[in-house]
């Protein structure tokens, strides 16, 4: 037959469910705060990352203006094909490193 719960056995049960509740909401809160600061810390770097790329910009484009009036062919084609290639040369070398660290993690 079904016992049927005492006053006291319910209210123990419910607070073992309001305190198992209590525990999942702590969890939750960690799990966000933990996920919060690693996306602030990504944005940061980003915007430092944003900020080395604005003050490169200048650099490179000077020096790439100043071979490309050497050039006797169109200099905006010389200046695109030199930032491409240096582009596309550090693309390759952040995507190799960036591999190697995802491979170590999964090591």
């Amino acid at each position: 037959m079904i016992k049927e719960l005492t006053k006291k056995e319910i209210l123990k049960l419910e607070k073992i469910k309001a305190e198992a509740i209590h525990e999942k909401a702590k969890k939750g809160v960690k799990t966000f705060k933990k996920e919060f600061k690693r996306e602030m810390n990504t944005a940061i770097l980003a915007a430092f990352g944003f900020l080395i790329a604005l003050v490169w910009k200048d650099v490179i484009t000077a020096s790439v203006d100043n071979l490309s009036e050497k050039a006797h062919f169109g200099g905006a084609i010389v200046s695109a094909l030199v930032v491409t290639v240096i582009c596309v040369l550090g693309i390759m070398l952040f995507s190799r490193i960036l591999k190697e660290k995802e491979d170590d993690k999964k090591e």
